[in-house]
């Protein structure tokens, strides 16, 4: 079902990539998987699933941390940039998840400005930013223009400013308990989706203030801003 349509509308949205625009998840979860192999680091997919969408730093030390390896910053630099390596490899034909195009399509309609944060580095996202196929250059703000990307706001706290919008007026949507997390910590209302590796529950243990099934529902809601706007004159 489209979320309450009472919700208060925002004057910005801003969309995380892998797992939420695009279906890049399981991908991203491989590449780790091999970079943690070639590193002689144990590693599960159990254990790497939950951690997507975080920062690549933060993750590697998270699994290692697990088999008693402690990182130092150049190791885990080495091991964020491998997988990042394998994933751009392995992401050569990605696929847009329902609802992406007709949701930022929508909101450009309703006159409402979104932007794309992501955790990845500018290298890693370009392939799913071109699967979109948007008929312009979206706002990006990636993991190499902050020292702290999700969960830390940085990501989203720099959007919002590169958006001309105060965070208390805008939307975070993701799919990780990372989003949701980095969202309570900007300000900013946190839209969960199921369409990555997280639960409605986990969703919103994390801080979801909304879950939906897909951006589709999103979209019927922003089609009904459009709407009303249009009414209005």
């Amino acid at each position: 079902m489209p979320p309450d349509a009472d919700m208060p509308r925002p004057k910005a949205i801003v969309f995380d990539l892998d797992g939420t625009l695009v279906d890049t998840v399981d991908r991203r979860i491989t590449a780790w998987l091999q970079a943690f192999k070639e590193a002689s680091i144990p590693a599960s997919r159990e254990l790497v699933s939950p951690l997507i969408g975080s920062d690549g730093h933060w993750l590697a030390r998270q699994v290692a941390r697990q088999a008693g390896i402690e990182l130092d910053d150049a190791r885990a630099e080495e091991i964020d940039e491998r997988a990042g390596r394998i994933y751009q490899a392995l992401n050569v034909d990605p696929q847009p998840l329902p609802g992406a195009r007709d949701v930022l399509e929508a909101l450009t309609a309703a006159g409402i400005a979104w932007a794309i944060g992501t955790s990845s580095r500018r290298d890693q996202v370009r392939a799913s930013v071109d699967a979109l196929a948007l008929s312009s250059e979206p706002m990006i703000v990636d993991g190499s223009h902050v020292r702290h990307a999700k969960p830390e706001p940085d990501l989203l706290l720099l959007a919002a400013r590169q958006l001309s919008v105060s965070p208390v007026d805008a939307w975070c949507v993701g799919d990780s308990t990372f989003d949701m997390r980095a969202a309570v910590a900007a300000g900013m209302l946190a839209v969960g989706v199921t369409t990555g590796s997280a639960s409605r529950d986990v969703l919103r243990e994390a801080g979801a203030f909304e879950v939906l099934g897909s951006l589709e529902d999103l979209a019927e809601l922003v089609r009904r801003w459009a709407a009303a706007r249009s009414s209005r004159g």
